[in-house]
C-alpha cells in the first residue's frame, strides 16, 4: 500500500512541473490540491453517471437529491453532461466547460470545491495557456477510482500533497499532519477499555475533532470501530481552520458518506461551530508551539468572564503556544460521567509536560485535569515520527470514566523505542510504528502493570510546593567620603520624582531647594565620625537623628531611606536588619526558591535540606504556591556507565595526537 501511496502522489505532485514559471512553488498546492480532489469525485461517479443522468431528465420531482444519491451510493452527485472523458474532447472550450461540471455538482460537493477557489485558478491557468494541459494529465494518467485506491490510501496522498505543499510554502512546523499509524495508535488506546460495548449490536457513538486537518483521525475512528463491528456506528464532527485542509476533509468525509454536514471551517475558540455538542470520544493533534495573540482578546474575555462555566477557567497558557487551549475546549465538551463519560487522546510536544512555574497557566490547567482525576495515561513517542517535526510527541489520554483500578492512579509509558526506521523519509519522518508496536504499546496500557516501558503514580506524585525561601538583611553604615558622595544623586531623585506635574518655574523652586537640602544633609553627615563602622542599622539610624538634630535639618521618610541606602553596604558578620514590628526583614538578593513534593512535610524538608547550610533562613508562607509538572524522562532514565575515566583520558590524548599529527602533515611543518 505505502508504495501505491508514494508512487500515486509522486506522479500527481509531477504535474506541478507544468506550472513552473507561471507560478511560484509556493502556489504549487492551489492547482495540483483542487484537481486532486475534482478528479477523485469523478472517479467514484463514473460508474453511476449515465443512470443519473437518465433520472435527472426523467423524474418530476423538485427535490431529486434523495433519488440521485440512491443512484451513486453517496451523499452526492453530478448532473452535468460532463465527465473528464468528455471534457478532453474539446480543448477549445475547456474553461466554459470544467466551469460546468463542476457546477453540476450537489451543492454539498460543489461548496467544497469551491472552497479551494478553484474558479479562479481555472481562469488563471486558461490565460496562461495551462489548463488543458494540466486537466489531460489528470484525466489520462492519474486513476483514483475506489477499486484501486481505497478511502484510506486516498487519505494518505492527500496527507503526503499537502505535506509537500506546507513545506514549499515554508509554512511553521507546528502546523503538521499526523502519520496514520500515530492515529492507529490513539484510536487503539482510546476504544481499548470499550471494546466489549463497541462490539455489541448496535453500538452508536459520536466522534470529534476540533483541529480536523484533513480529517484523518475522524476516518481512522471510523475504521477501526467497523473492524471491531461492522454494524458499529460512529458520528463524526469536526471543525478546521484552514480553508484547504478543510475542504480536503470535507470531501474525503462526504465520499465516505459519514458526517461530511458536521465538518465545519473556522477557528475553533472563536467561532465553535458545536457549541452545545458531547461527544464520546475525541481525538486531536493541535499544532505545536503555535502563539494565539490573534485570539487573546476573545479567549481572555471569555475565561473572566465565564470562568468555570465557559472553556478556560482553568487558566491560560502562555500566548507563544496554545495547545492546551485545545483541550480545556474538548474537556468542555465532555458528556458527564453519568451519562456515559468521554475518552480523549490529545497529542502534545513536551511543553504541556512541564513549561510553566507554580501558579502559572500551565501549571493551573495541569493541576485542574489532574485534581478533578481526569488524567490518566502519557505515552512518550519515538522522535522522528512526523512529516513536519522531529521532535519527541506525547499522546495524553484524558477522561472522566477512569475504571476503578485506575481511580487516583497516572500511567506513565515509555514508547520512544517501539518503532521501525523507514526504508525512505518522508520530510522529516524517519521512523513508523507497525501493527505490532501499535498492538504491544495497546496491550501494555490495558494490562495497568508496572514495568520498563510502564510506571504507575498517584497523582499527588505529580504536585509540589513552591516554597520561597527567605534570608535576612544584614548591613553595615558608614559615612565615608565614598559613601556619601552617593547621597547627591539618592535625595535629588526622592526630591524630583514629587514634580514632575509642576510647572516649569515651581520645579526650578523645587530643585532649588532640594539642592539646598542636600547640601545641608551632607554637611551633618560629614560631621559624624568617618572612621566608625556601624554594624547595627537601628543604632546607625539613631546617630544620624542626632546629627540632623544638632544641624536643625528635619528629613522626611523617603529621603532617610535614600539616605540610608546609600551609606550602607551588605555584611555577613552584621546585625539582621528588622521591621518596626521585630521581624526580619529579607535581603531579596539572597531570597531562593525549594520544589518540595507534596506528600513532604515543608518544615522537615526545610530544617533537612536548608538549615544546615543556611540557619537564619526561613520561609514566607505567603508566597508558597502548589504547582504540578511531569517530568516524564526523569521517571525513564537509564544510567550509562562512562567507562574508567583514566582510559578515558589516554584516549583523549591520543586523538589529540593524531590531530596535531594530521595538522603538521597537512601545513608541512617540521
Amino acid at each position: 500500500m505505502s508504495i501505491n501511496i508514494s508512487e500515486k502522489s509522486n506522479f500527481i505532485w509531477k504535474i506541478a512541473d507544468l506550472l513552473r514559471g507561471d507560478y511560484k512553488q509556493s502556489e504549487y498546492g492551489e492547482v495540483i490540491l483542487p484537481f486532486t480532489v475534482l478528479c477523485r469525485l469523478d472517479s467514484v461517479l463514473r460508474d453511476t453517471k449515465d443512470e443519473v443522468l437518465k433520472a435527472n431528465a426523467t423524474l418530476k420531482y423538485k427535490n431529486k437529491a434523495p433519488f440521485l444519491t440512491k443512484i451513486t451510493n453517496y451523499k452526492f452527485y453530478n448532473t452535468s453532461e460532463f465527465t473528464f472523458e468528455k471534457l478532453k474532447n474539446d480543448a477549445g472550450n475547456i474553461a466554459d466547460n470544467l466551469i460546468d461540471y463542476i457546477k453540476g455538482f450537489s451543492e454539498n460537493a460543489r461548496t467544497i470545491l469551491e472552497s479551494f477557489d478553484i474558479y479562479s485558478q481555472i481562469s488563471r491557468l486558461d490565460k496562461a495557456n495551462l489548463l488543458y494541459l494540466v486537466f489531460l494529465k489528470f484525466a489520462n494518467d492519474i486513476d483514483l477510482n475506489p477499486d484501486n485506491v481505497s478511502n484510506q490510501e486516498m487519505g494518505y496522498i492527500f496527507e503526503e500533497l499537502i505535506r509537500r505543499f506546507s513545506e514549499m510554502s515554508n509554512e511553521t512546523a507546528g502546523e503538521h499532519f499526523t502519520p496514520r499509524e500515530v492515529i492507529r495508535l490513539m484510536v487503539s488506546i482510546l476504544f481499548d477499555p470499550d471494546m466489549a460495548k463497541i462490539c455489541e449490536p448496535g453500538f452508536m457513538a459520536k466522534l470529534y475533532d476540533p483541529a480536523a486537518g484533513t480529517g484523518g483521525m475522524l476516518s481512522a475512528g471510523i475504521e477501526y470501530a467497523t473492524e471491531q463491528n461492522d454494524r458499529a456506528i460512529i458520528e463524526v464532527y469536526g471543525q478546521e481552520l484552514n480553508e484547504k485542509t478543510y475542504a480536503i476533509c470535507k470531501s474525503d468525509t462526504m465520499i465516505k458518506g459519514k458526517g461530511y454536514e458536521n465538518i465545519h471551517l473556522g477557528n475553533s475558540f472563536t467561532e465553535d461551530k458545536l457549541p452545545h455538542e458531547q461527544f464520546h470520544y475525541m481525538l486531536c493533534n493541535p499544532p505545536f508551539g503555535v502563539e494565539w495573540k490573534k485570539y487573546e482578546k476573545f479567549i481572555r474575555d471569555e475565561a473572566e468572564d465565564l470562568g468555570y462555566k465557559g472553556r478556560f477557567g482553568a487558566g491560560l497558557p502562555r500566548v507563544s503556544d496554545g495547545s492546551l487551549l485545545f483541550l480545556q475546549h474538548m474537556i468542555s465538551k465532555m458528556l458527564p460521567p453519568e451519562e456515559g463519560g468521554t475518552r480523549i487522546a490529545i497529542v502534545f510536544n513536551g511543553s504541556p509536560l512541564f513549561t510553566g512555574d507554580a501558579g502559572s497557566g500551565e501549571s493551573e490547567i495541569r493541576r485542574w485535569i489532574i485534581e478533578q482525576g481526569w488524567l490518566e495515561t502519557i505515552i512518550a513517542l519515538p522522535d522522528q515520527l512526523f512529516y513536519n517535526t522531529g521532535i519527541l510527541t506525547y499522546i495524553w489520554i484524558v477522561t472522566n470514566r477512569k475504571s476503578s483500578v485506575r481511580q487516583g492512579k497516572i500511567q506513565l509509558i515509555d514508547g520512544t523505542s517501539f518503532c521501525d526506521r523507514m526504508r525512505k523519509p518522508l520530510g522529516e519522518k524517519r521512523k513508523m510504528l507497525t501493527e505490532e508496536h501499535i498492538k504491544e504499546l495497546t496491550n501494555i496500557y490495558g494490562d495497568f502493570v508496572p514495568g520498563e516501558y510502564c510506571k504507575i503514580f498517584d497523582e499527588s506524585d505529580f504536585a509540589y510546593w513552591k516554597v520561597t525561601v527567605e534570608r535576612p538583611l544584614r548591613l553595615n553604615f558608614q559615612t565615608s567620603e565614598e559613601r556619601v558622595a552617593r547621597i547627591s544623586e539618592q535625595t535629588a531623585f526622592a526630591n524630583l520624582a514629587k514634580s514632575r506635574k509642576r510647572k516649569p518655574e515651581e520645579i526650578a523652586k523645587e530643585v532649588e531647594a532640594g539642592e539646598k537640602q542636600q547640601a545641608e544633609i551632607v554637611e551633618a553627615i560629614e560631621a559624624m565620625d568617618a572612621t566608625v563602622l556601624y554594624k547595627n542599622r537601628a543604632e546607625f539610624t539613631k546617630q544620624l537623628h542626632k546629627a540632623f538634630k544638632k544641624a536643625g535639618i528635619t528629613v522626611k521618610a523617603p529621603i532617610q531611606k535614600a539616605i540610608l541606602a546609600a551609606l550602607s553596604e551588605k555584611d555577613k558578620t552584621a546585625d539582621i536588619c528588622v521591621d518596626k514590628n521585630g521581624n526580619p526583614e529579607p535581603d531579596s538578593d539572597l531570597r531562593d526558591t525549594e520544589q518540595i513534593p507534596v506528600k513532604e512535610n515543608i518544615d522537615e524538608y526545610i530544617k533537612r535540606e536548608v538549615l544546615p547550610y543556611a540557619p537564619d533562613a526561613w520561609v514566607d508562607e505567603t508566597k508558597t504556591k502548589k504547582g504540578y509538572e511531569i517530568p516524564f524522562t526523569r521517571y525513564f532514565y537509564k544510567y550509562t556507565d562512562l567507562g574508567n575515566s583514566e582510559q578515558t583520558l589516554r584516549d583523549i590524548e591520543s586523538f589529540g595526537n593524531r590531530i596535531q599529527a594530521y595538522i603538521t602533515k597537512l601545513f608541512g611543518e617540521v
